[in-house]
């Protein structure tokens, strides 16, 4: 016989064999079945003072209500092994799984707030991939790729040059140039402005 674990081996049930001179059956009572037991009755008392029970409660005979069915529900629940786990260990686990966050952020419980993430206003602009230029203006900041041949003439931002109205970067695509290995990124500073002509 093969042993994973001595745990196995020292992790013995502990059961009742007999009370006083009264001895019980020949394998015992499991002592987990006397607290079903207990447990059970106590709920079943509980359970026949609420009002829609009480009606129902005289149908079965005390010995029936208060022994037997307590009985037979501890002698199932002992039995019962839940991925090899007692029926008590096994329920706990549930209740904590069902009370328990679905999604954590880190160790804590994400937000209710944060469950749908929106992104910002995106602009998305032309970068030439369709193998042309197209007429725009954009005011940085921001970044922009192009990947076809172009020409690129640049200005230093000036307050003059913003109240004309004036581009700081033009881009103008070239009819016969080949396109380079790499797009090219022009990098805008807040306020200025590219023009692409074509």
């Amino acid at each position: 016989m093969e042993i994973r674990s001595y745990r196995n081996v020292f992790a013995l049930e502990r059961r009742v064999y007999r009370v006083e001179n009264l001895r019980l059956n020949p394998a015992g009572v499991p002592l987990r079945g006397i607290v079903y037991f207990l447990a059970i009755a106590a709920c079943s008392l509980l359970a026949g003072r609420l009002p829609l029970l009480r009606a129902i409660a005289p149908v079965l005979p005390w010995y029936m209500r208060d022994i037997a069915l307590p009985a037979l529900g501890a002698a199932a629940l002992t039995i019962v092994r839940i991925e090899g786990r007692p029926f008590h260990l096994a329920g706990l686990a549930l209740v904590r799984y069902g009370l328990c966050p679905r999604e954590l952020s880190g160790t804590r419980q994400r937000g209710a707030v944060d469950r749908r993430w929106r992104p910002g206003e995106l602009l998305v602009l032309v970068d030439g991939s369709d193998g042309r230029l197209r007429r725009l203006r954009y005011t940085g900041p921001g970044a922009v790729l192009v990947s076809v041949a172009h020409e690129r003439a640049e200005w230093s931002p000036s307050p003059l040059r913003r109240l004309s109205r004036r581009p700081s970067v033009t881009v103008a695509s070239l009819p016969a140039g080949r396109a380079p290995r790499r797009g090219h990124v022009i990098a805008l500073s807040a306020g200025a402005q590219l023009e692409v002509r074509r």
